[in-house]
């Protein structure tokens, strides 16, 4: 089967005024709706049509541009939707403990992630991720990469990431990429990231 665009759990202008409904719906029907286009085309290419992306990234060295590329950017934009929500969620307890456990507080992880968004040079995406250990640790990638694929320098599960292309925030934020990131803490769906952290560890 082909891989398909997701249906957003929200309307276009429910996160506004921190994602305006404009960028919104210029990034899900144009950017992520172009990346699952161009995914099917090459894994049609390759013979690898339906294939599991997880299982993909685990040798998308081995493969296509067309596949590392498209195939991230269809993924991590499936992920990035679940994350987001409407005037944010309340931060649930086992994963508070975990990220206390790991960064000392809430306040630290907020700091640190959001510095990491800061400083990802050009495009790309900043993480929490649940490394093999079972530890929670922040990263980036650039472009469409993220910590499943064999190429990614600190790999692992992604629960949590933040998109830093300029098409993410350009329209209301224009280059100001730190009043983007700060304005992302006000929508963030912290249930689904715990669901995500308890599949994961």
């Amino acid at each position: 089967m082909s891989h398909k665009l997701p249906e957003l759990p929200y309307s276009y202008d429910a996160l506004s005024p921190y994602i305006d409904a404009t960028t919104m719906e210029i990034h899900h029907t144009k950017h992520h709706q172009g990346y699952v286009n161009k995914l099917n085309a090459a894994l049609e290419e390759a013979g690898l049509e339906g294939s599991d992306l997880e299982d993909l990234f685990g040798k998308v060295s081995k493969l296509s541009s067309g596949i590392r590329n498209n195939g991230g950017g269809h993924y991590n934009h499936s992920l990035f939707w679940t994350i987001l929500t409407p005037n944010g969620s309340e931060m649930p307890s086992k994963l508070l403990e975990a990220i206390e456990n790991t960064f000392g507080s809430f306040e630290e992880f907020k700091t640190i992630f959001s510095n990491t968004a800061a400083t990802r040079f050009g495009s790309g995406w900043a993480w929490l991720i649940v490394a093999a250990n079972g530890e929670l640790k922040v990263t980036s990638t650039p472009n469409q990469d993220n910590p499943m694929m064999d190429t990614a320098p600190d790999q692992g599960t992604p629960i949590f990431g933040l998109d830093v292309w300029e098409h993410a925030y350009y329209l209301n934020y224009q280059n100001k990429r730190p009043e983007y990131i700060n304005a992302f803490w006000n929508v963030v769906n912290w249930h689904e990231v715990e669901k995500r952290y308890l599949a994961a560890v």
